[in-house]
């Protein structure tokens, strides 16, 4: 069955409504082509990377301000786009299952992350909506809010907290309006867990020791981009935090990668 262009992120403005009630101060807009939520992200300076591993040193990073999508892209705003611009289906996957088959998907997967999508095919969506993928150091500040937490929802691995490989039962992605109890300080879900996010920069191991102070955007070339943030398939707490790295070639298309959007912060995105 082929979910329709009616199909869109489940109850988006009421959860962004419910999200400033809850207390957070930053704005929220709907980007208008494609229908996503998006958070205020304010300029400012953050620590980025923990130490560990490839994330070190640690270092102080300026940003200017942005929104980024409070959610992953669905498969439903992904058919749009597909039918809009005739690009590739995510129907094949170089590892893992597609959930697409030709140009249709279960009805009962249309707000869950649309995956088995390469890094040229999160581009071209991106660039369709209006948007960018976020850089490496956006995607972290947003994920680890304003208090620079290790995991999007504090300090200490909670499995309940994400979909990840200790849910029982759970072999395959949740919607992206899952887990409200592990979305970030910023306000975003599923940063930690579900699946794992593109990211605009190429990678580069020893990038953290010469990256520029402000907005920095990777390495100028490489054969590998970063991707962030853990996936259902895992249960390793190292592969959800924040800070974490990682890399994939960009055309690999993998049943367990996604991505969501970034704007700049002027002009607002439009709503």
């Amino acid at each position: 069955m082929t979910a329709t262009k009616t199909d869109s992120i489940p109850k988006a403005i009421d959860l962004a409504r419910a999200i400033q009630f809850e207390g957070l101060s930053q704005r929220l807009a709907v980007n208008r082509k494609d229908g996503s939520p998006m958070i205020y992200v304010p300029a400012g300076e953050f620590e980025m990377g923990d130490g560990q591993g490839n994330d070190c040193p640690k270092h102080k990073v300026h940003l200017s301000a942005y929104w980024i999508g409070v959610y992953c892209v669905t498969n439903a705003q992904y058919l749009r786009f597909v039918e809009a611009t005739k690009h590739r289906a995510p129907d094949k996957a170089d590892y893992g299952n597609p959930v697409w088959k030709g140009r249709s998907f279960p009805p009962e997967k249309a707000d869950h992350p649309v995956v088995c999508v390469s890094w040229d095919d999160a581009t071209a969506y991106a660039k369709w909506a209006g948007g960018a993928l976020p850089t490496e150091a956006q995607w972290e500040k947003a994920a680890r809010g304003p208090g620079g937490l290790i995991y999007p929802w504090g300090n200490d691995w909670d499995a309940s907290r994400c979909r990840n490989d200790k849910n029982k039962g759970n072999e395959t992605t949740c919607p992206v309006s899952g887990y409200p109890g592990g979305v970030s300080g910023y306000g975003t879900y599923n940063q930690g867990g579900n699946v794992w996010e593109w990211c605009a920069d190429w990678y580069g191991g020893g990038y953290y020791g010469k990256s520029p102070a402000r907005d920095p955007r990777g390495p100028e070339g490489g054969s590998r981009r970063v991707d962030r943030g853990g996936s259902w398939w895992y249960d390793d707490p190292v592969y959800f935090r924040g800070a974490n790295r990682n890399w994939r070639e960009p055309g690999y298309r993998y049943g367990r990668q996604g991505f969501r959007l970034v704007r700049p912060a002027s002009p607002p995105p439009p709503s």
